[in-house]
C-alpha cells in the first residue's frame, strides 16, 4: 500500500485526488493538508511516502516545502500537481528535488500511475512539461545535430533514458544511440560529463 499525502489548498480538489487516487485500492490517503507548512508538519507526524504537492499554496508555497521535507525526510518523495507548465516553476520545482511532475489536467490513470512511479523511485515527468526544459537551438561548433542537442539537453535536467524518449516521441533505443554519437563527438565518456557539457554550453 502507497501512503500518500495530499497538498492542495482548495477543498474540492483535496476531496476529488483522493477518490482519484484511491480508485484501483493500492493507494491510501493518510492525510490531506491546505498549505506547505502543514506538509512538512504532516511529515513528521505520520508516515507518509509520497507527497502529492501543489505549487501555489498559503504559509508556505509548493516549491519551499518540497524542499524542506526533500532535506528533512529524503525517503518522502514528492510528486508536483499543479496547473502551471512553464519552464521557471518546472525547473524551481526539480531544483528542490521534487520526484515528479505532472499537469491537474492528466488522466486519473497517468495520475495514479506516476503515484506509483515516484514511490518506486522513478522520476514520471508530463511530455509536456518535459518540453519546456528544451534548450533553445543554439550553434555549438560542435557537430551536434538539433535531436542531439534535444536529447543532451534534457539528460542534462537529469531526466532518465526513458524520460528522454517520451518527451521526444521517440524509442529508449534511439535515445541511447543519441546519447553514443554525443559522448564520441564531445570526447567524454559518460553522461555526467556530457550533462556538465550541456549545462555550459546549452543553456537558455
Amino acid at each position: 500500500m502507497i501512503r500518500v499525502l495530499i497538498a492542495d489548498d482548495h477543498a474540492m480538489v483535496r476531496e476529488g485526488l483522493a477518490s482519484v487516487l484511491t480508485a484501483d485500492g493500492d493507494i491510501q490517503i493518510v492525510a490531506m493538508v491546505a498549505d506547505g507548512a502543514a506538509a512538512v508538519e504532516a511529515v513528521t507526524a505520520r508516515e507518509i511516502d509520497v507527497i502529492v504537492m501543489d505549487l501555489s499554496m498559503p504559509v508556505l508555497d509548493g516549491i519551499e516545502a518540497t524542499r524542506t521535507v526533500r532535506s528533512t525526510a529524503p525517503s518522502v518523495r514528492v510528486l508536483v500537481l499543479t496547473s502551471f507548465g512553464d519552464s521557471d516553476r518546472v525547473r524551481r520545482a526539480l531544483d528542490a528535488r521534487a520526484t515528479g511532475y505532472q499537469l491537474k489536467d492528466a488522466e486519473p490513470g497517468d495520475l495514479r500511475a506516476a503515484v506509483r512511479a515516484v514511490h518506486a523511485g522513478h522520476a514520471p515527468l508530463d511530455p509536456r512539461v518535459a518540453g519546456v526544459l528544451l534548450p533553445e537551438p543554439v550553434t555549438t561548433g560542435t557537430g551536434l545535430s538539433p535531436r542531439e542537442e534535444e536529447v543532451l539537453g534534457l539528460v542534462a535536467t537529469g531526466l532518465a533514458n526513458k524520460q528522454v524518449a517520451s518527451a521526444l516521441g521517440i524509442s529508449e533505443r534511439t535515445v541511447k544511440a543519441h546519447l553514443g554519437s554525443i559522448f564520441r563527438q564531445l570526447g567524454v565518456a559518460d553522461r555526467t560529463s556530457a550533462a556538465l557539457w550541456a549545462r555550459d554550453n546549452l543553456a537558455r
